[in-house]
């Protein structure tokens, strides 16, 4: 079978047909969310390979020492996009799931806060480090990675997204609150 990366050889191309794999669920969790399901793409071999090759081809060069994601849905394309880029990966965790000695930073949501973890020893100074997640909508979860990576004395390269929800103003408040660019490869209106 040949890859989709193979075949398409357009980024454009390559570009509609990721976005093709993406299923879009109305009123779902509630009514009037559109809700943009990632699953369908990490379902389909040739889209979950090509997003990962295409995240990993864009910071080749940025020479990324880690690569740190949050639970769940960006640990499957951030532990791929280390490997990629011969990187090491930290995994971003709720409450009470790492063992050894962590930092945590709290942020807001919509109906209340949540907190985020990492060992405090994942990164060290100067490494420079993606954050890569696989959604970005207001960007209070990527606020939180972004400054525990920082606390640490990591220096993030960028703040990296499958998908972004352009609507809802999350690139701005990460460069605003933490003086982080994004990258995303995939741009979808609304929420």
């Amino acid at each position: 079978m040949a890859l989709a990366k193979d075949v398409l050889q357009n980024k454009e191309e390559q570009l509609n047909f990721l976005k093709s794999t993406i299923t879009s669920i109305p009123d779902y969790p509630i009514k009037g969310i559109l809700f943009r399901d990632i699953t369908s793409l990490c379902e389909n071999p040739q889209a979950f390979n090509l997003t990962c090759d295409l995240i990993a081809e864009a910071f080749k060069d940025e020479h990324i020492d880690k690569v740190v994601s949050g639970e769940a849905r960006g640990f499957v394309f951030g532990a791929p996009v280390a490997t990629k880029l011969g990187a090491g990966f930290v995994m971003i965790r709720k409450p009470h799931k790492l063992p050894r000695e962590i930092i945590s930073e709290s942020y807001t949501l919509e109906y209340g806060t949540n907190e985020l973890q990492m060992h405090k020893d994942s990164i060290k100074p100067g490494e420079r480090v993606l954050c890569l997640d696989d959604l970005l909508a207001t960007g209070g979860t990527a606020v939180a990675m972004c400054r525990l990576v920082q606390r640490e004395g990591g220096i993030i390269v960028k703040a990296a997204f499958v998908i972004d929800l352009v609507d809802l103003g999350g690139c701005a408040k990460i460069k605003e609150e933490c003086g982080v660019d994004c990258f995303s490869l995939l741009d979808f209106p609304g929420h």
